[in-house]
């Protein structure tokens, strides 16, 4: 007879790559909730639970808040293969998107060694409209799910012309910051291309000063959109967060 395996917590945690604290969050909140060993009180895992934390891996990869796993995984009709068939679709168009970022990147390598030349609408082949509003989100999430929604909803809203128009534009703001760096960041230039960035995120949501300032750190923290930055010039992203306080300093006073 075969014993279904059960996991302590800092057995699941290490079969999954996460931290046995997350696995005490998901507990706490209820998204993930084992049973207990009766003789001591301690968490056991058993395969069911294996496979939900799977699908709550899977979504959170897919930007997925965790209110939102909470409620699609306690759906009555959830089907876990019906789900794993739609993440599969959506790793495969993401695999898609990366393949065409790596060549952007490959291209982008060769032009800056002198070896091709690219135009500044090639510097951003493969940056999808979905690819561009993730990356917001992503940033957008240290603030609450509150203006993650408002994103989704506003970009939603838009049509495909519109999007392209919103994505054009986006593209010329960074290159303008790119001109302006000569100047300085408090520079007259430079914060002209800060008040039409700001303007910009109105797209997406009403960005407050303190959102503006957390994507001043996060254009320099986060590797994805450090790289970004990278390939418009080495020293974007940290003029940019220079250019942003000072903006949202002379707007305080």
């Amino acid at each position: 007879m075969t014993t279904e395996p059960r996991y302590t917590i800092r057995q699941l945690a290490a079969l999954a790559g996460i931290s046995p604290r997350a696995l005490r969050h998901y507990d706490a909140i209820g998204l993930l909730r084992p049973a207990r060993n009766p003789a001591n009180g301690y968490r056991l895992y058993r395969r069911e639970d294996v496979l939900r934390l799977q699908q709550i891996l899977f979504l959170r990869e897919l930007g997925l808040s965790l209110e939102a796993i909470q409620t699609a995984l306690d759906r009555p009709d959830f089907d876990l293969l019906h789900a794993l068939e739609e993440q599969r679709q959506a790793l495969r168009e993401r695999q898609a998107r990366l393949a065409r970022l790596i060549q952007t990147v490959e291209r982008t390598i060769l032009h800056l060694k002198g070896e091709t030349t690219m135009s500044d609408n090639e510097l951003f082949a493969g940056f999808s409209e979905e690819q561009q509003a993730r990356y917001e989100q992503e940033i957008e999430q240290r603030f609450g799910d509150r203006q993650l929604n408002e994103s989704r909803q506003r970009w939603g809203s838009y049509s495909l012309e519109q999007k392209r128009r919103i994505m054009e534009e986006g593209g010329a703001i960074y290159r303008d910051m790119v001109a302006a760096m000569p100047y300085g960041p408090a520079s007259p230039q430079a914060q002209a291309c800060v008040a039409r960035w700001h303007q910009h995120l109105r797209y997406f949501y009403e960005p407050t000063t303190e959102i503006l300032l957390g994507l001043a750190d996060g254009y320099n923290d986060d590797p994805r959109f450090a790289a970004f930055f990278q390939r418009l010039h080495p020293d974007l992203a940290p003029f940019m967060r220079s250019a942003i306080r000072i903006y949202c300093q002379q707007a305080g006073e």
